[in-house]
């Protein structure tokens, strides 16, 4: 029987959701424009977690954390028999998102990644979804950022009439900003790491053979090394044998520790 509820991962709670019933949950949100706050999350947004108490609870406090990665719905699978037949991968979701979206009137705003990103992304998504109302889109300043300014952005975003809020800042940082900018918001946030740049086409995605047998790490490596090495040849191996070891009976604590104060990545 397939569970949908929180499951522990390594401490992580991760929902046993699959992509359209995650489609729907976001979009009745963004209809009722209300927070709700949700991650997309692969093995490296679970490591964060397993490695930072502070980041595990900003994890297990959003309203929805999904499967993003292969390895990720394997472990639901085999550890809570959740049933998962597919990954909810977040490019994928998205354009889910979008469909329904445009058929309804529901507009988005899009945060993160450059000016020429969020050009070249929009100018698809127009040529895809003619129909789907663009309200806004706003790079991110790369950087820290007080809460003054944290509070004039979530303004703006409320003022755009937007109903959904897509994030693409990388992970970790979008989680933050998901959890940080949830009540200043008060709309839903949906953290899709590279979906962004993968939509714009300034990213190259892994074969569908490759996604399917887990091997989108080993792609990203080969394409990005310096820069993603550590991530994969230091963290997927811990999260295997973690995953093992939870498998065998291994407990995780889920509770982490509540932030002692914001970071505010803009």
């Amino acid at each position: 029987m397939s569970s949908k509820a929180k499951n522990n991962i390594l401490g992580v709670l991760v929902d046993g959701t699959d992509s359209f019933s995650a489609r729907d949950m976001i979009l009745q949100a963004g209809r009722e424009r209300r927070p709700f706050s949700v991650s997309a999350l692969a093995v490296h947004g679970v490591m964060t977690g397993v490695l930072d108490p502070e980041h595990l609870y900003r994890l297990n406090q959003l309203d929805l954390v999904v499967a993003d990665g292969q390895p990720v719905r394997w472990a639901l699978n085999l550890i809570h028999k959740a049933g998962l037949p597919e990954r909810v991968y977040g490019p994928l979701l998205m354009h889910r998102i979008f469909a329904e979206a445009e058929k309804k009137g529901i507009s988005v705003y899009f945060y993160g990644c450059t000016q020429e990103v969020l050009e070249l992304m929009c100018a698809k998504i127009r040529n895809s979804f003619p129909q789907l109302q663009i309200a806004g889109a706003r790079p991110s300043t790369f950087g820290r950022i007080t809460p003054e300014l944290a509070d004039e952005i979530a303004a703006g975003i409320r003022q755009s009439g937007a109903h959904i809020v897509f994030a693409g800042l990388g992970c970790p940082r979008q989680e933050v900003w998901a959890y940080e900018f949830r009540n200043r918001i008060n709309l839903p946030i949906v953290a899709v790491g590279a979906a962004f740049p993968i939509t714009a086409g300034v990213l190259r995605q892994a074969p569908k053979w490759m996604q399917d047998r887990g091997l989108e790490w080993l792609f990203r490596l080969c394409t990005e090394p310096r820069r993603l090495w550590r991530r994969y040849l230091l963290l997927s191996p811990a999260y295997i044998i973690l995953v093992v070891c939870q498998w065998l009976g291994m407990k995780f604590r889920f509770r982490g520790r509540p932030p002692q104060k914001e970071i505010l990545h803009g």
